[in-house]
């Protein structure tokens, strides 16, 4: 059994939220270069471009790749031999998030649902902890902005919808966004589960490196598909036209109950603002 004071993880949330925010993840940043590879559109290229030397300003002047700085999504993956100690885990996160945010000048966005008033600490943040083999614990932390987060969407389908009517709602979310999300976009896909697991899926989808291949080769399949008719549509970069309007599309699958069937579709915009540490 390992101790291990809940300050740690604190801190490591504290910089995390300012490192996700102010640098750019490299497969975000490879995704980018074989974008601009494929695309013909002059304009496309162009945006490209930007996004990329906005990228080399927000590292080097320490400043938000985007305004919307995002609420902070965190997957702790907790080895359960660890003994957590010192502490509430979850009010160490958002001590975490609500340091890191205010010492990195990150705009905060949590607010009161009715009255609209900021919080001013942009907590609490989203935790999703998972119990893993081992000693070990990893953090992920994943800024998820408001523009993208709008255009997700979720339907409880019934069993005789099959892949068809799971494939064509996906395409359908991403054409009725269009440029809200800021594409190119990243798009994950939850298909299984319950109402609430189904959102999650999605969600956690969006954590697989762009460009790596899903390990179901019948869920490769169906990624290739759908990534292929989303960039049929047109969109483009920030809605502008192109080839390239999605650079991937992840799908995540679970059992799901005889008389449902449920989907759901979480975009992420084209920041895709993700780090990850092992402790």
């Amino acid at each position: 059994m390992r101790s291990l004071s809940v300050e740690i993880i604190e801190d490591a949330v504290r910089e995390m939220v300012m490192d996700a925010n102010y640098n750019a993840p490299e497969d975000v940043k490879k995704a980018f270069d074989i974008a601009l590879e494929k695309e013909d559109s002059e304009v496309a290229k162009k945006i490209f471009l930007e996004f990329k030397e906005n990228h080399k300003l927000a590292s080097e002047e320490k400043l938000g790749i985007c305004q919307d700085t995002g609420l902070a999504v965190i997957f702790l993956f907790l080895g359960q031999d660890v003994h957590l100690v010192g502490g509430d885990i979850y009010e160490a996160i958002n001590r975490g998030v609500e340091k890191g945010y205010s010492e990195g000048y990150l705009r905060k966005s949590t607010c009161d649902p009715f009255t609209r008033k900021n919080l001013g600490t942009n907590t609490p943040a989203i935790v999703h902890i998972k119990f893993i083999p081992g000693d070990k614990v990893k953090i992920v932390v994943m800024p998820k902005g408001g523009g993208a987060e709008n255009m997700s969407a979720l339907k409880m389908f019934a069993p005789s919808s099959g892949l068809e009517g799971a494939m064509d709602f996906v395409v359908e979310t991403v054409r009725k966004a269009g440029p809200n999300p800021c594409p190119p976009t990243i798009i994950g896909v939850g298909i299984g589960g319950n109402f609430e697991r189904v959102a999650f899926l999605a969600k956690r989808a969006l954590l697989r490196p762009i460009g790596s291949k899903n390990p179901d080769e019948r869920l490769h399949s169906i990624e290739g598909e759908l990534l292929e008719r989303i960039n049929k549509l047109g969109i483009g970069a920030m809605g502008l036209g192109g080839r390239i309007t999605s650079l991937a599309v992840h799908v995540e699958l679970e059992p799901c109950h005889i008389a449902s069937f449920p989907v759901a579709v979480n975009i992420e915009c084209n920041a895709h603002r993700h780090k990850v540490i092992e402790l």
